[in-house]
């Protein structure tokens, strides 16, 4: 969930000199060198599509998660780009419009497109980027003991808390005094988890980080009246002593010790959290603040450089890949969310009836893509920013017109297109 800006002006790297392929040998780039249970899985499709067909060859090169996108922007300025490369969801339409990734044909893979969570299909201006193999949900994580004790209602999918619930359940919690918070947002995340982990709640206020009927501006979304309520929604929680202004290092940990009663959490910590708690364990859907629940989506995903010398060869790799059984192998080595209901069926725990089918449910039903645009990356930095000086006392309303200044610019400085 990176957010690294990747260009800074005017888009375009093709032109003279080809990459990623000697011939029929084609190069793959990963950012998994650090993640052996994934990188795993890459390997053996890698392995399995050369020995399915005689011409064609993908090799691997793999990077650490955080020296990738430098590694990719610095091949991109000199034209050496990998045929094929992975790619963070929410930079796809930036990585698109800078000219680093090539429109896909994925009519001929055995997984309909249509077929997947629409989270994990990178798209821009009306054409297909990239694809993934899984998402990741956000969930709040809460005893069911504790929940009873204090006579607070279990939200489901079909009636999560309202705000005026949520908050009420907040006040029940303070007051016991058994907690140090009775929620852990995880503040002490940096990067893109504020705009992953923030940004739903205040598209579900009704605000949001830009204008999605152009893309345009950010006038208006993060800064009008719902964007005001939201900040002082979110300013609140800490004034009112509901959660730390920054979360300790390991928050999952403080939830499991007790110390907080409610985590704002991710899939990722489903399992462990299962182990621990067994069906004391509740995995609940974010509140409706309003505007319906939200939770972030995409994840890390597939694409081939426009630069590539050999792109019938890189699309027939990625077609390959695209067999229930690879959704179902990342989905097992990554503990996320398989990308499709035919390999969900596969992943123990995930399947219909599963422990862990909530999170499958909580993507197709409240999932919300970053905006599509390449303005995102910069929109990202700008939304931790103002989240972190709103958290920290700073005036709403002048930190999010300060905000909107500052998309705005950038989006007129670049000339950034239509994101839809």
């Amino acid at each position: 969930m990176t957010a690294t800006v990747l260009v800074a002006g005017c888009g375009g790297t093709g032109g003279a000199g080809s990459s990623g392929a000697d011939g029929n040998t084609l190069t793959l780039w990963t950012h998994n060198a650090g993640n052996a249970a994934e990188y795993r899985v890459v390997q053996q499709v890698v392995k399995d599509f050369n020995a399915s067909q005689n011409t064609y060859k993908v090799k691997i090169q793999a990077f650490p998660q955080g020296s990738y996108n430098g590694s990719v922007v610095a091949a991109a300025s000199a034209k050496k780009l990998p045929c094929l490369l992975d790619v963070d969801g929410p930079n796809v339409p930036n990585w698109a419009w800078g000219g680093y990734l090539a429109p896909l044909d994925l009519s001929k893979g055995q997984v309909a497109v249509s077929d997947q969570l629409p989270s994990t299909v990178g798209t821009y201006q009306g054409k297909t980027y990239a694809f993934g193999f899984y998402d990741v949900a956000l969930t709040m994580f809460a005893r069911k003991s504790v929940l009873t004790k204090y006579g607070i209602r279990i939200p489901t999918l079909d009636k999560p808390w309202t705000k005026g619930e949520f908050m009420a359940a907040l006040a029940k919690l303070k007051a016991s005094g058994k907690f140090a918070y009775p929620l852990d947002l995880q503040t002490g995340g940096t990067g893109e988890w504020w705009p992953y982990a923030f940004s739903p709640f205040l598209q579900s206020f009704g605000a949001d980080l830009i204008d999605r009927s152009g893309y345009k501006t950010a006038k208006g979304a993060l800064n009008g009246d719902k964007a005001i309520e939201w900040g002082k929604w979110f300013r609140s929680l800490v004034t009112d002593k509901y959660t730390p202004q920054k979360s300790g290092t390991s928050p999952n940990d403080d939830f499991l010790n007790g110390r907080s009663a409610i985590e704002w959490d991710g899939s990722w910590d489903a399992a462990t959290n299962v182990q621990k708690l067994g069906d004391d364990l509740l995995m609940l859907p974010p509140p409706d603040f309003g505007d319906g629940p939200k939770i972030g989506g995409a994840s890390w995903q597939w694409g081939m450089s426009s630069t590539c010398s050999n792109k019938a060869g890189a699309e027939a790799y990625l077609n390959f890949s695209r067999q229930t059984k690879y959704f179902v192998d990342f989905a097992k080595a990554t503990g996320t969310i398989p990308a499709t209901d035919a390999a969900a069926e596969q992943v123990k725990g995930y399947e219909s009836g599963g422990r862990f089918n909530f999170l499958v449910k909580e993507a197709q039903k409240f999932a919300l893509v970053r905006p599509v645009t390449p303005a995102y990356p910069y929109i990202s930095t700008v939304f931790e920013k103002t989240a972190r000086d709103i958290l920290a006392g700073a005036d709403v309303k002048g930190a999010l017109d300060q905000a909107v200044n500052q998309i705005d610019n950038n989006l007129s400085t670049n000339r950034y297109t239509n994101g839809n």
